[in-house]
């Protein structure tokens, strides 16, 4: 698998590289946003570089790593791994808002960064292959809960008919909890079936997505943790 990795540190970058490289990565150096951006350009043959994941630092020196995120969400959909020190539940939110699709917080265990980067690559290939199974065809999964509407086939959102724009791992979860109403998903259960993975560190970007959903679709109500158990949704007066 070929990686990006956004890391301003030339000593960090090299012994990250080497690591990777131990464990079947082709690793691409970007040293600042600027450079990261013309990384997922297409070439002037038109060929678009494919990375599995692209691994982004976010205290790059020519600008901030968020904005770096979002630019390259708008010229990609490769997997984006978020790496930083700023570990506040309102930090992960920040990037998972916009596209990120996995955070992780210095100082980290080099084996967890491994998990996360080929939990987000198989988690991809499984998006990739569903949406070009379905072909656009409407095929009646259509979820209606009060104001909002679910399209399956198409991975739509809409609250009162305006749009709503989610990352691959939030539209999962929400069309998971929504196809049952009122069941209570147990957190094992939900990491399996989204993240496809019993790995117990998953746990708290589940929590993240959670809140970031409820701060999306603005009804803080319609995902009700349930403690001990899970999360369940709780749908909306019609």
């Amino acid at each position: 698998m070929r990686l990006l990795l956004v890391e301003d540190d030339d000593h960090v970058a090299a012994a990250l590289s080497a690591i990777l490289a131990r464990h079947g990565f082709a690793v691409t150096h970007a040293r600042n946003g600027e450079e990261a951006l013309q990384a997922v350009l297409p070439t002037a043959q038109g060929e678009r570089p494919s990375y599995g994941v692209i691994l982004l630092d976010l205290g790059l020196p020519d600008q901030d790593g968020y904005q770096v995120c979002g630019r390259i969400r708008k010229l990609t959909a490769t997997p984006v791994i978020m790496v930083t020190a700023r570990g506040d539940v309102r930090s992960r939110i920040h990037g998972l808002n916009l596209g990120a699709d996995d955070y992780v917080v210095k100082p980290y265990d080099t084996g967890e960064l491994l998990a996360r980067i080929h939990a987000v690559s198989r988690r991809n290939a499984g998006t990739e292959e569903t949406a070009a199974g379905t072909g656009g065809a409407a095929d009646g999964t259509l979820l209606r809960l009060g104001s909002v509407t679910i399209e399956l086939p198409t991975r739509r959102v809409s609250v009162d008919g305006e749009a709503v724009a989610l990352t691959r791992k939030e539209f999962d979860l929400l069309a998971l909890l929504a196809q049952r109403p009122g069941v209570v998903f147990r957190r094992e259960q939900i990491i399996s079936e989204v993240w496809r993975t019993s790995w117990e560190g998953t746990g708290r970007t589940l929590e993240v997505h959670v809140a970031s959903l409820r701060s999306k679709l603005r009804m803080p109500a319609l995902i009700e943790t349930v403690r001990g158990v899970g999360y369940r949704l709780v749908a909306p007066a019609a």
